[in-house]
């Protein structure tokens, strides 16, 4: 016969169980009337799916097999407001699935509810396996974040127009500077060439006058 682990007091205490976003199979012994709780921080919004499978010793046998009429009750509290999240009875290979509403720690109970004498027991072998998953989605959240975002993008396509209108206008400037620049530069030549013609003209009208003046004063 196989060795079965002996009953304490502390089998019934909760234990600790971190699940990663993934599924997490153990499985455990307990005996009628029996309960088996585990305690799981889960955030808010959290999807947990859960699956178990009883099986019980059979002396006839010599191990565990599969009984139609053993049954598991299935409890989920929020130990922080003692709040019942699940309470079902299933068949011996069953599931249960719920959602967090308050982050926090929760207790996962399992126990037998076999229809057998205070005084008469039977071992039982479970599996179970735990799946915790994402979080879950929350619409209205997600729209307004779309429309935040969409906001954001409208505000960004803004500035873009602005800088790009900016640019446009500093470019224009200078353009309009360069143009001016270079037709001042270009008055300034035409204006030095002709300070320069009037000045030779003038050099000649004075030599020529002087040329005549003294032309004349030699006459004399």
């Amino acid at each position: 016969m196989a060795a079965y682990p002996p009953r304490h007091p502390l089998f019934s205490l909760c234990l600790l169980l971190v699940f990663a976003a993934a599924a997490n199979a153990l499985h455990f012994y307990l005996d009628t009337n029996e309960k088996r709780c585990f305690v799981e921080e889960l955030p808010t919004d959290t999807v947990v799916e859960g699956h178990y499978r009883a099986l019980e010793w059979s002396e006839t046998e010599q191990k565990y097999v599969e009984n139609p009429n053993l049954g598991i009750l299935v409890e989920v509290d929020e130990l922080e407001t003692g709040h019942n999240v699940v309470k079902t009875r299933g068949p011996s290979d069953g599931r249960f699935t719920f959602t967090s509403h308050d982050s926090g720690d929760h207790s996962i109970c399992l126990s037998s509810n076999y229809g057998t004498s205070w005084f008469s027991s039977t071992h039982i072998k479970l599996y179970l396996d735990i799946v915790v998953g994402t979080t879950k989605p929350d619409v209205e959240h997600d729209r307004s974040h779309v429309s935040e975002l969409s906001q954001k993008l409208r505000d960004l396509n803004l500035k873009l127009e602005d800088i790009r209108r900016e640019q446009q206008y500093q470019r224009e400037r200078e353009a309009a500077f360069r143009d001016l620049s270079e037709e001042t530069n270009a008055r300034a030549v035409w204006y030095t060439l002709a300070q320069i013609g009037v000045l030779l003209a003038t050099c000649a009208w004075q030599m020529r006058h002087l040329r005549r003046f003294f032309e004349e004063r030699k006459m004399h």
